[in-house]
């Protein structure tokens, strides 16, 4: 990580949103908004325990500070104001800042309370952008000024594509979440770690503590992966007779920025294992080519469709089923096998927001991306070929359980599911850079 670079490129960046937040606030009809960093939430309503701080996107659009309690002011033409609060809590101490790059773009005021940054702020024609409600209407908001709709429409949309500076932040999150990658999949192969051990293992050599991951870890080995969402880790040890697999979809963050990561791994000999291992082969040579016929003007969801074909051949060549891909896709074989969407924006938050204003197929309910690619978007591509008995029982039942081989099934059921996914940025007509590839196999 070039320091140097960063704070060039931010300069650019923090100009960018001057230049598109004036427009955007003159469009709105409003002269400057007032963006609130977060407040701290209750862990519940019965005892005095708070989460950690998730800054608001729009707040760490304009720099990494994850605080409660501040406010950025922005208004045309001016240099925007933070008003930083520090009220000297002996309680707890906010995390040293991991740069300084973005200091000297903003007027910064110190204040000790909300009620003294309440001081700081604009009058008239400004609107409030946060969670926080109650804080908008102590502050002295009217109700329609908090997210005003057009105004947070236009923000959101303005996320959807990054600059070279948040391209930058992105690839060293990846660069952060491919080393965790690297030391699990170590363990794995060479090891016995539960589940537990391997998400330890992996925080321990990306530096991040489990709040700061932009999700929760999903460790998974054997049957677990094919729960999509596994996180409630094993404490025991697997053991290491036959065959074992691990999905590991894990991610870390920079200034804000996520990466989202997913491999999945086999061990051991046997025909479980080399029939196994033949799948997840197979879904990484598919998962590859999708990444290279993404193209400026086709719509992301045709890509979607693509995938299920993909699955449709990778299910018939692995003797899963013997029906042709047009049978499997249209007779809805291949969505009891791969459920989720081929993937979604990726920025300041894991599923960002922006590029899914259009009502997916009814056929693809979970997909996240539903836009227009376009030059400068991030987005996943993660297929996957799951074995959940709940999907599949619907197959068993239908016209086409007697093409599926459900003896194989069962065995390729024991290792849960592979998932293989990158992030990539669309570069040029027919070009992406694969952020995870540059530092992943």
């Amino acid at each position: 990580m070039n320091l140097e670079d960063l704070a060039r490129l931010y300069a650019a960046h923090v100009a960018h949103l001057q230049s598109k937040y004036a427009e955007a606030l003159t469009a709105a009809g409003y002269d400057a908004v007032v963006i609130h960093s977060g407040s701290l939430k209750k862990r519940t309503e019965f005892d005095d325990q708070y989460w950690p701080l998730r800054a608001t996107p729009h707040f760490q659009h304009w720099l990494p500070l994850d605080e409660p309690e501040c406010a950025l002011v922005v208004a045309g033409g001016k240099k925007a104001k933070l008003v930083w609060l520090r009220d000297g809590s002996f309680w707890e101490k906010p995390a040293a800042q991991e740069t300084d790059h973005w200091l000297a773009r903003f007027d910064i005021v110190h204040v000790k309370t909300p009620e003294e940054a309440k001081a700081q702020l604009p009058g008239k024609r400004t609107a409030f952008v946060g969670e926080d409600r109650a804080r908008a209407a102590g502050w002295g908001f009217a109700e329609a000024d908090v997210n005003p709709a057009g105004l947070a429409q236009t923000l959101d949309q303005l996320r959807v594509t990054k600059t070279a500076y948040e391209i930058m932040c992105l690839a060293e999150a990846n660069r952060r979440a491919a080393r965790g990658h690297d030391a699990v999949a170590q363990a794995f192969r060479s090891g016995d770690a539960s589940e537990l051990e391997l998400h330890l293992l992996y925080l321990r050599v990306t530096g991040q503590d489990d709040p700061e991951t932009p999700y929760k870890n999903i460790v998974a080995l054997g049957e677990n992966a094919a729960t999509l969402h596994h996180i409630k880790y094993g404490r025991k040890s697997p053991g290491a007779p036959g065959a074992q697999a691990l999905l590991l979809d894990a991610g870390a963050t920079f200034q804000g920025y996520c990466s989202d990561i997913t491999r999945t791994f086999v061990k051991g000999a046997g025909a479980a294992a080399s029939a196994f291992g033949s799948l997840v082969a197979s879904v990484e040579h598919f998962q590859k080519k999708l990444c290279t016929d993404v193209a400026i003007g086709n719509e992301y969801q045709a890509l979607h469709e693509e995938a299920h074909r993909q699955v449709g051949v990778s299910l018939r060549e692995a003797g899963v089923t013997t029906l042709s891909v047009d049978e499997a896709v249209a007779g809805g074989v291949t969505r009891a096998f791969f459920p989720h969407g081929l993937g979604h924006s990726l920025g300041l938050q894991c599923h960002d927001v922006g590029c899914a204003l259009v009502k997916p197929k009814a056929e693809n309910p979970f997909l996240r991306n539903t836009t227009t690619i376009a030059l400068g978007q991030v987005f996943t591509i993660e297929p996957g070929i799951y074995f959940i008995d709940a999907l599949l029982a619907g197959v068993k039942e239908g016209p086409h359980a007697g093409a599926i081989d459900w003896t194989l099934v069962g065995e390729l059921g024991k290792m849960g599911g592979v998932r293989i996914e990158d992030d990539v940025v669309v570069t040029g007509p027919a070009e992406v850079r694969n952020l995870t590839r540059e530092f992943l196999p």
